[in-house]
């Protein structure tokens, strides 16, 4: 009885391991210190993007300097990237090679492909409260913002599978920039709140032209009234203000359904008349904007500095540039009572190594990056918002915002307006699921716009037969299949197991095993007593 009871703990056991860890990430808890080793010398790398912009590698490097004089006995190696994608693609490579950075600035998306490798991305729910070296801790020797102080919204969507793998940078949303001289020339008045009606209704009316070729609301041959730059953006957005289905939390992928459909066929009627385009098919909404040839250029609030006629950072041709009045806004809405609009911007991460001192080296590097002086000095480059409370209501911060339009480089207005639309609409964002396959998930919904764009300029049939197509294509270029797979679909080639998955196999493994040597055993016992 005692061996039959124990073969069904074991069973049970086993059992409790393949139901409690499905889809759950082989990442152990990082184990501080007690102190710091402030009598080794430590070299970590720091991975960070910019955007071309030298004012913001000043940052970077100013913020290493200073950590460096605090902290003398570390030196930070910066390695910088002009593109996340690349970011992302060097880590996925690194990971297999043990070679990973000790801190590099990325998207949640990201992190949950980084977390299939074994305890590669170190939680930092530990870290965050340690007395010591915590977040605000006793020994950190900087002002570092408590948790408290970090903005909840930013810092929930650094959370997820239960833990916190990151801690944000900053902050940006999206946003709709006009040429509100246009609007008004084509009899319209630019609404308190955009919607999606007046965004297509004022672009349908901007594609008229005269008789020799040329648009009558700009006199020039080309007009595109409106240009979307993120593409995954904009589905993910339109779905989410519809109510519809993208992904569930798990990772199960809804977003191939009728309200996608019909979001793409309206897209289609739009790209048919020339009145929508998309970064990838035409470039840069700024450089239309500027030169009078788009209307709604809708890009990212980071982007700001690129936008208007008095823009620092115009990138087209002096005699190319019209003058005209430019307006911000959100994005447009479908219901403007229940805005929606998406919340992005990179975050940080630190990477395990064998060394518990070169993780705590990284963790206070990471932790400097959220200081005030950093975060309002990297905010004030783009229309980024800082995401501490403690830098936000800093009286320098509030000056800077204060001195809206004071200049067209420091105080652009446009810029500040930029990071003024996500600090009054912060309640109003959210973001998508994080998963492992996550990222391609986005990837396939920006796809799909770029690809009913295209075929609609081809003169393409948009049908039932041709969503059908597209979604088997998106779901195979994607492996949204193998997503799927992940929260209970078909079978997919997921590549190499977790240490998890290994140990469940190696648990059940064992199970049976038991149950063998059982019944072995007890046959030879009934057949020993029948004889």
């Amino acid at each position: 009885m005692k061996k039959k009871l124990l073969l069904i703990v074991c069973l049970l056991s086993a059992m409790l391991l393949l139901t409690g860890c499905h889809g759950s990430r082989d990442q152990s808890a990082f184990e501080m210190p007690d102190h710091f080793d402030i009598s080794r010398d430590y070299e970590i790398t720091f991975w960070a993007k910019n955007d071309t912009n030298l004012t913001q590698v000043a940052i970077y490097e100013n913020a290493i300097a200073g950590f460096e004089a605090l902290y003398p006995n570390v030196k930070v190696n910066l390695r910088l990237y002009t593109d996340y994608g690349r970011i992302y693609n060097d880590v996925i490579t690194n990971i297999s090679t043990g070679t990973t950075p000790n801190v590099c600035i990325t998207y949640p998306d990201h992190i949950a492909t980084y977390l299939t490798g074994d305890n590669c991305v170190v939680p930092l729910d530990g870290l965050f409260d340690d007395e010591k070296y915590g977040l605000g801790g006793s020994e950190v020797r900087f002002d570092a913002p408590s948790k408290d102080e970090i903005i909840p919204k930013f810092l929930e969507e650094c959370a997820f599978d239960g833990h916190h793998y990151a801690v944000p940078y900053m902050r940006s949303t999206e946003a709709c920039y006009i040429n509100k001289t246009f609007v008004e020339k084509l009899g319209y008045t630019i609404p308190e709140t955009l919607t999606w009606d007046f965004v297509w209704e004022v672009a349908e009316a901007a594609t008229a032209k005269d008789a020799d070729g040329n648009y009558l609301v700009n006199g020039q041959k080309v007009m595109i009234p409106f240009i979307y730059k993120s593409t995954d953006n904009m589905m993910i957005q339109l779905l989410r203000q519809k109510g519809a289905g993208y992904s569930t939390e798990d990772g199960q992928v809804l977003i191939f359904n009728d309200t996608t459909k019909e979001l793409l066929g309206q897209i289609s009627t739009h790209a048919k008349t020339g009145a929508f385009s998309t970064f990838k098919i035409s470039s840069y909404p700024a450089n239309f904007l500027n030169a009078g040839q788009c209307i709604f250029a809708l890009d990212s609030s980071a982007g700001a500095t690129w936008m208007g006629s008095d823009a620092p950072l115009i990138d087209i041709a002096e005699d190319k540039l019209v003058h005209f009045e430019t307006v911000i806004k959100p994005i447009p809405q479908y219901d403007p009572a229940n805005p929606q609009m998406i919340s992005q911007g990179p975050s940080m991460c630190v990477f395990n190594k064998d060394d518990p001192q070169e993780v705590l080296a990284s963790w206070l590097f990471m932790q400097y990056m959220l200081t005030n002086d950093v975060q309002i000095a990297y905010a004030c480059t783009e229309g980024y918002v800082p995401v501490t409370s403690k830098a936000q209501q800093s009286a320098a911060y509030q000056d800077y915002l204060s001195r809206c339009g004071e200049d067209n480089d420091m105080y652009y207005d446009i810029k500040i307006k930029a990071s003024q639309l996500l600090l009054d609409n912060t309640h109003n964002t959210f973001v998508t699921p994080v998963f492992n396959g996550s990222a391609s998930l986005r990837d396939a919904a920006g796809a799909m716009i770029e690809d009913v764009t295209k075929s609609t300029r081809r003169k393409k049939e948009i049908n039932d037969e041709y969503f059908t197509k597209l979604f088997e294509n998106m779901t195979s270029l994607y492996h949204l299949d193998a997503t799927n797979a992940l929260s209970g679909g078909s079978n997919a080639d997921l590549g190499p197991l977790p240490g998890t998955a290994k140990a469940l196999l190696g648990a059940l493994a064992a199970a049976w095993a038991l149950i063998i040597l059982y019944v072995i055993k007890e046959a030879l016992k009934a057949r020993h007593q029948a004889k």
